[in-house]
């Protein structure tokens, strides 16, 4: 009996348990958008328009209510919308952005937001444009007669509140977009309501990043690809403001913008070519780069030109649109600049001289690679930021980046090993012969011991870290970590899989960048480049990336693995590029991956997997070490705080690896501190002088 009526009693349902949740954590948003149905019900604004009735001008706010001394308006104006489409737009935008802030930040701190944020837009604004209506500028004098109500505000403060508590790379994609859709709006429309956007926004984002940011802090963008993300998205705004300007004139702070909107085909153009750019400022092209940078400073000269005529003359050279459009620009050109080291994908010509004309030098690398073999390292050369050097005979390659005068040789040269002094002699004539100073980055002993027969010297920089395939067996108490790892992987359901990443679906591919990006936001310093791949490097076709992923489909884990040539076309190992794990995941994913990844490896009959080397970081004992090592000892002590790469060091050692040492090669002492500086562009293209003078009292 008992247990039938067990069987039979009735279990709360899904809907009833979500909805006593979403009461107890949004009061304050539920709880005010009730408010505001039981104001409109009850004044019939859910209907019919509120600013036809006898009483509107006694609860709306602005400039003329506080003249009339209605210091309540502020506080009633809030709860009500113009007309009944007003009203339900104001509640979804309210409910999803107030809401989400809330479910985040909690009641108290959303509310005071919230009212903090609609008080400050509501008080500024109608503060301004009353002081501006004695200029004479016709927008103040509009707006200085102007009654509104309405809620947005407050939900606009929430939104830029909440992004400080964002973590990489929604954090700054919500900002980008909050921020776009303020300046267009204002800068084109100019409504009350649009000033008052404008002004909550300048003040609750710097004051939320200041009391809800945790783990990352700033506003510019930490990888290469949110700066080329940020630079796409910002002109494909700029074409936007265009579209808009042309379907839906208005008359703005600037003036009105109908007679300036052009011909419908002008903007198709114009739109056409922004696209073009802004695709290719996504992939990072410097020619793309360029030109956006010198179209966007000749817009902003002109504009500021034709100001200064307009200004001090009668004639009339320039509106709202040329105005609006050259601020966007000088956002757009200020990005650009900011963030220049994220455009530097060379475009791919074809060879012009030697055995090899015509070829396109990426494909060249890869063909002599294949041919010839490289070191561990050597499939970073293909890497779309190197340049090259091609001797006459085309069957030798080196690749390089140049920076502060410094021509940065990368790993070992690719072509047959008993031309490598010769390629090695060659390449410094080369160098001298254009008045740059050259070095040899990551090569192997046998390369650095060739270079110091030429009378060249070397460092060890790091310690290669090479795991044999065909004794690996994970038994003994040396393994136990790796053994628990992949047992505890077995019994919570995360598979690993062995993957083309370009092959997998969106869903997989997204939650991979967003890891990714993750990781990179939670640093002190902005992405490392160089010999540090990212994701759109795991990309290729040629690199293997393995996966961890439970039943429900989510990503824990990433590792992606570069192809290591033996001569004749034979892929004889791989090596350790991206390692990333989800904070909230499966905590040993890392050990997981690796350890799934070699098996893999060694069942298709690779000889050696490479965890690669940690830059400045290495085993050996500084103690008697030259300066230029205590130099480097010290570097690498200044960077552990930010990027841990002792700890990596450490972490790869569960993995019973054995070393082979990485140089550092160089003609001169003389030659370090331009070195030095040529490899810190290298690694940290984004790199801000308040960042290095950080980096540099870290190391003391």
């Amino acid at each position: 009996m008992d247990d039938n009526a067990a069987a039979v009693e009735p279990t709360p349902a899904r809907g009833v348990t979500l909805a006593h949740t979403m009461i107890r954590r949004l009061p304050f948003t539920i709880g005010f958008l009730a408010v505001v149905v039981i104001g409109g019900l009850a004044t019939g604004g859910l209907w019919s328009r509120l600013d036809q009735r006898s009483w509107f001008p006694d609860i709306a706010y602005g400039w003329p209510a506080l003249t009339e001394g209605k210091w309540w308006t502020p506080l009633s104006g809030w709860i009500f919308g113009l007309t009944p489409g007003q009203y339900l737009m104001m509640a979804i935008l309210f409910a999803g952005a107030v809401g989400w802030a809330e479910w985040r930040l909690g009641t108290v701190h959303t509310a005071l937001v919230c009212v903090s944020g609609q008080l400050i837009g509501i008080l500024s604004a109608s503060v301004t444009v009353g002081l501006l209506a004695h200029t004479h500028l016709a927008w103040a004098d509009r707006l200085s007669e102007v009654r509104d109500v309405g809620f947005t505000t407050a939900a606009i403060s929430a939104l830029a509140a909440v992004s400080a508590s964002l973590r990489s790379p929604w954090r700054l994609r919500v900002r980008a977009a909050l921020v776009a859709y303020v300046a267009i709006t204002f800068l084109f429309e100019s409504t009350f309501a649009d000033l008052m956007h404008l002004i909550a926004l300048a003040a609750w984002l710097p004051v939320g990043e200041k009391l809800f940011s945790r783990t990352e802090h700033g506003f510019w963008p930490r990888t290469r690809r949110e700066v080329r993300m940020l630079a796409f998205a910002g002109l494909m705004v700029i074409a936007a403001s265009s579209v808009a300007v042309y379907f839906f004139p208005g008359n703005s702070l600037l003036g009105p913008t109908e007679s300036e909107r052009g011909s419908l085909w002008s903007t198709i153009l114009t739109v056409l070519v922004i696209a073009v750019i802004a695709d290719q400022l996504r992939k990072g092209r410097r020619w793309a780069w360029w030109v956006a940078l010198a179209y966007g400073l000749l817009h902003v000269v002109l504009t500021l030109v034709l100001l200064g005529v307009a200004i001090g003359t009668d004639y009339e050279t320039t509106g709202a649109v040329t105005v609006g459009t050259g601020l966007l620009w000088a956002g757009e050109v200020a990005l650009l600049y900011g963030g220049r080291g994220a455009f530097r994908v060379p475009l791919r010509r074809k060879i012009s001289d030697g055995a090899l004309t015509g070829t396109d030098p990426g494909e060249a690398v890869r063909e002599l690679l294949a041919r010839y073999g490289g070191s561990t390292m050597s499939w970073m050369t293909t890497w779309p930021e190197n340049k090259y050097w091609f001797p006459a005979d085309g069957q030798r390659c080196v690749a390089y980046q140049r920076h502060a005068g410094t021509v940065i040789a990368l790993t070992d040269p690719i072509g047959p090993a008993d031309l490598l002094p010769d390629t090695i002699a060659t390449f410094t004539d080369r160098c001298e012969s254009d008045g740059l100073i050259p070095c040899l980055f990551s090569t192997t002993q046998a390369v650095a011991d060739i270079a110091g027969e030429l009378g060249w010297r070397s460092v060890q920089i790091a310690e290669d870290t090479i795991v044999d395939l065909p004794q690996l067996e994970f038994k003994g108490k040396a393994w136990q970590d790796i053994r628990s790892a992949i047992n505890r992987a077995n019994k919570e359901g995360i598979e690993f899989r062995l993957v083309e990443l370009a092959d997998e679906p969106f869903a997989v591919i997204a939650q991979v960048r967003a890891i990714s990006e993750e990781w990179v936001g939670e640093k002190g310093l902005p992405e490392m480049g160089f010999t540090l791949g990212g994701v759109e490097e795991a990309l290729d076709p040629a690199v293997r990336v393995g996966l961890a992923i439970d039943s429900q489909g989510s990503v824990h884990g990433i590792t992606s693995w570069l192809p290591v040539y033996g001569p004749g076309d034979e892929i004889r190992g791989w090596t350790l590029d991206v390692m990333r794990r989800r904070p909230d995941g499966f905590r040993p994913v890392v050990e997981f991956l690796i350890a799934s990844s070699c098996q893999a490896f060694k069942e298709e009959g690779a000889e050696i997997v490479s965890l690669s080397g940690a830059p400045l970081a290495r085993s050996a004992d500084a103690d008697d070490a030259e300066p230029i090592d205590r130099l480097l000892e010290g570097l690498g002590a200044a960077m552990e705080p930010y990027y841990g790469f002792r700890s990596l060091h450490s972490f790869k050692a569960k993995f019973q690896p054995r070393h082979e040492p990485v140089y550092l090669c160089y003609r001169d002492e003389a030659d370090l501190p331009r070195i030095g500086i040529a490899l810190t562009k290298a690694y940290l293209p984004e790199v801000s002088a308040k960042d290095l003078i950080a980096l540099g009292a870290a190391g003391h």
